[in-house]
This record gives structure tokens, C-alpha cells and sequence, in this order.
């Protein structure tokens, strides 16, 4: 496929539809550090939904609510619980964007749309991608508010004690069995996207579950969605129970990267957010597998860290647990020292844990 006619900047944002965007956010300001930078409601003139923008470092995070009935954020909570609707993507053209994707095979979830405040103005355009989940092309060429045109500017009233987060480093998406390779073939042909990483069911696999999975990069590879589904095992894997509670395809999980895993994980734990476990044997061999590192194996397995290498050096991680009360998004932590993959030799230790997880609500 020819290379895309516009150029992708980076991921702008991801756009939560939530039961109480208050709340959320309030949440993600106390727990994971986020600023509280924007909002957009009654007070603004929207009488349909409110939103709260959430900041830290260059992550941007949107949590909206229905304000009225029967909307289509309505819709979208009833069947799928608290969900990211839309990733975002910064690009130098919006209408251009959407253009080439409208050509190319793409369905217009909807048009390009110019929008301005005394701040200046700014372009929206957005598809259809997998499940209910959209991209949305946003161009700020010429704008200078705090996040988008219909956004005032918000102060909590408090200093927000930040946990080192940085920038997002990858956007899972979930599918049903058999969905992967069509979906990547999807962004193969409408974004002009390439195969950056892959792995299968006999890499990846449990006494009880595996999976597939195929990481999608834009052609700078700044932004990467891996695409998973499930394979068959002899029981229900967690990218099955994922689409059982979602109930269609849909983002599975936000990976942020930060400069400090350690700190930021500490930062996170005594705020009260959970993660997974790792059982303290995995740490035993952890040298012999991936080598001299810098950090403290003590401290790594106090906390639950884990730790692969590639050729091009290491990178550590650690999952949440679900952030609802569905069984279905959370959030990664990952900090790469070299490493460009995706922890494939942590997957086994992974899904062991989540399968414990699943074993507790009676999903195995």
C-alpha cells in the first residue's frame, strides 16, 4: 500500500465514555496523577455530555458523560461498560486524513469539522475502525488553548502530585477469534500501516489459554496498536472474557511509558491502585533469562515488576488490574531501556496472573 498522503504526529488523545466523568476523573487525578486541565459542560454550552481533559506529561486523557437520555454515549456505556470510544491521533491535516481513509475503504464516522475559540482554531475528522471504537484526526495547526476549541481551562483547586507518566507508548485493541487479520489488514490498506511485531499461540500460551497477536505501526512507528484475539485453550482466555463483558471488539488496555517504573509504581501502589501479581519465583532465574540490569531484583519483586530484552536492550512492565467493574480496561506501565518489543517473554507470567484473577471471578 502506497504510504498515507498526511502525516501522523503521535497519539493526541484517548476519550473515555464513563458512567460519571466527575468522578473518573477525580479518580485518575488521585491515583495515577493526572491533571484535571479542561472541561467542557453546562457551563460551556454543551447540554448533551460532559468532559473532563486529564494531563500528565504528554498523555491526554478525555472522560466524558451523557448529560441528557438516549444518546449515543448512553448507548455505549449501557452495553459496554466504562470504555475508550475514540484513540486520537494528531495529524498535520485532518480533512486530509479522513479523505484518504474515506478512499482507501474506511467508514466516515464523521465529517471534517473546523471548530474555533479565542484561541484559535482547530480540525476534527474521525472513522470507524474495529467494534464501536473510532480514530478521530485531530489538526492544531493554528490553536493555542489548553487542549480543543468548546474547552475551558480548569483548576482543581489543589497541586496534583504527578507519578512520572510520560507519553503513551502503545493502545491495545481486543478482537474475537478470527477478527486479527482481517483488522490488520485494515490498517494495512486504509492507513498504509505495516506489521511491526507478531507473535502466536504456541509463543504465547498457558496450561490454559493463549492467544495471537500482531502490533500495527503507523510509518514512523511513533504509533503502535497491537491487535490481539484469542486461540483455543482448554479454557476461556482473558482476551475471550474481555470481548464476553465488552461484548464486541474494543480497547483492551493503555500502555504508558515512564523514565522511572520504580518511582512511578510506588507513586501508583500508595494511591491505592491495584495491579497483578507475580509469583516470587520468577524472579529466581530472572538474570539467567534477560541479563545484568540496573535496577534492584529485591525491589522488582516487591512490586511485582517484569523484565524482558530483545537485541536492542530491555524493558520493564506491570499490568493493573481492571479499573471497573467489568473485566475489561486497564492499564500497563512500561519503561524501555533499549527494548522495542512487547514483553513476549513475560507473557507466559502474565497470563498466569490474570488467570488467577479470572479463577477469583469465576471466568477461567
Amino acid at each position: 500500500m502506497n504510504q498515507a498522503p498526511y502525516s501522523i504526529k503521535g497519539f493526541d488523545h484517548c476519550e473515555f465514555y464513563v458512567g460519571n466523568a466527575k468522578q473518573a476523573a477525580y479518580f485518575y487525578n488521585k491515583t495515577m496523577g493526572f491533571n484535571i486541565i479542561a472541561y467542557c459542560g453546562l457551563e460551556t454550552g454543551s447540554r448533551d455530555k460532559v468532559s473532563y481533559v486529564l494531563n500528565q506529561g504528554k498523555i491526554f486523557l478525555v472522560v466524558t458523560s451523557p448529560m441528557i437520555k438516549d444518546t449515543e454515549i448512553g448507548y455505549h456505556i449501557d452495553r459496554h461498560g466504562d470504555g475508550i470510544k475514540d484513540v486520537a491521533l494528531t495529524v498535520n491535516d485532518a480533512e486530509g486524513a479522513w479523505k484518504s481513509c474515506i478512499e482507501r475503504g474506511a467508514k466516515s464516522a464523521m465529517s471534517p469539522l473546523e471548530i474555533k475559540d479565542g484561541n484559535g482554531q482547530a480540525v476534527m475528522a474521525s472513522i470507524h475502525t474495529f467494534g464501536d471504537t473510532i480514530h478521530t484526526f485531530i489538526e492544531r495547526n493554528n490553536y493555542k488553548g489548553s487542549f480543543l476549541p468548546g474547552y475551558s481551562e480548569y483548576n482543581l483547586g489543589s497541586e496534583t502530585e504527578t507519578c512520572g507518566l510520560a507519553h503513551i507508548d502503545h493502545v491495545v485493541g481486543n478482537q474475537p477469534d478470527g477478527e486479527m487479520q482481517p483488522i490488520c489488514d485494515f490498517y494495512e490498506r486504509v492507513f498504509g500501516w505495516h506489521r511491526f511485531w507478531t507473535v502466536d499461540d504456541k509463543d504465547i500460551n498457558t496450561e490454559y489459554s493463549s492467544l495471537r497477536s500482531i502490533v500495527m505501526a503507523n510509518d514512523n512507528e511513533i504509533v503502535k496498536i497491537p491487535i490481539n484475539e484469542p486461540a483455543d485453550g482448554i479454557r476461556k482466555s482473558q482476551i475471550q472474557e474481555f470481548i464476553d463483558y465488552y461484548e464486541t471488539a474494543g480497547i483492551q488496555h493503555l500502555a504508558l511509558s515512564t523514565k522511572d517504573i520504580v518511582q512511578s509504581v510506588e507513586k501508583m501502589k500508595k494511591n491505592g491502585v491495584q495491579f497483578l501479581t507475580t509469583p516470587d519465583s520468577y524472579y529466581d532465574s530472572l538474570i539467567e533469562r534477560v541479563g545484568e540490569i540496573d535496577e534492584d531484583i529485591e525491589v522488582l519483586k516487591s512490586l511485582g515488576i517484569l523484565v524482558d530484552r530483545d537485541e536492542n536492550g530491555y524493558m520493564l512492565q506491570i499490568f493493573t488490574k481492571p479499573l471497573q467493574d467489568r473485566p475489561t480496561l486497564f492499564f500497563e506501565i512500561i519503561q524501555r531501556k533499549g527494548s522495542n518489543s512487547f514483553g513476549k517473554g513475560n507473557f507466559k507470567a502474565l497470563f498466569e496472573s490474570i488467570e488467577r484473577e479470572q479463577g477469583k471471578r469465576g471466568n477461567l
